[in-house]
């Protein structure tokens, strides 16, 4: 074997290592909307949750963020995430497992008088997941709390609103919750705005979604 061919040879087979070391990841797509994404985050593509989680999980998992700042789980909210290409790039990265965390942006008042069809705008959503080839394990998430009330958004809409229809749909569908508004503190210490976690607050979503998925 010449030396040309070996080194053809060695090329191909890292190759085909390297796909099958991809095929073996378990692919995470988290969901959501600007705290999601990480909005207002110093260096946020190492510091928003979903990074912070694939620090947390290790080489063994690959996290996809789909967050989309300011979008809504309602289709009749101002921005439906259903409408942006995250969406549609969540669906082709065929993930093992989905985490879903919208809400937020679904209490602003102008939103939340559609707030009747928040649990089947969830479900519907669940199963756009569930109906993929890699039948990925669904879990949803409580958001964060409100630790400041603005652009209409309040605490109170978070708890006696979002909160319950997430679990109605969780218990209806046999899905887990993610308990991000318990995880982390409603203090100002871990949030930029009132609305949007800080790195640290990223950081305690991070732990309790890892510990969910482990």
């Amino acid at each position: 074997m010449t030396i040309r061919t070996k080194i053809i040879a060695l090329f191909i087979f890292t190759l085909i290592s390297s796909t099958l070391h991809a095929d073996k990841l378990i692919r995470i797509a988290c969901v959501g909307d600007s705290i999601t994404y990480g909005a207002g985050i110093k260096d946020r593509e190492t510091n928003s949750y979903p990074a912070q989680l694939q620090a947390l999980l290790g080489n063994t998992y690959k996290v996809g963020n789909f967050g989309v700042s300011a979008r809504t789980l309602l289709k009749k909210g101002d921005k439906p995430y259903w409408n942006n290409k995250a969406y549609k790039k969540a669906l082709s990265f065929n993930p093992n497992i989905v985490i879903i965390k919208l809400g937020t942006n679904d209490i602003k008042p102008n939103n939340w008088k559609h707030h009747a069809e928040f649990a089947g705008d969830l479900k519907a959503l669940v199963k756009s997941f569930q109906d993929l080839a890699s039948k990925p394990t669904v879990f949803l998430a409580t958001p964060v709390p409100v630790q400041k009330t603005r652009w209409g958004m309040t605490e109170d809409a978070i708890v006696n609103g979002v909160m319950p229809l997430v679990k109605q749909v969780a218990d209806e569908l046999k899905l887990s919750i993610i308990d991000f508004h318990g995880a982390v503190p409603s203090e100002a210490k871990y949030f930029k705005d009132g609305i949007h976690p800080n790195a640290d607050g990223a950081k305690l979503m991070a732990a309790s979604a890892a510990a969910a998925v482990k």
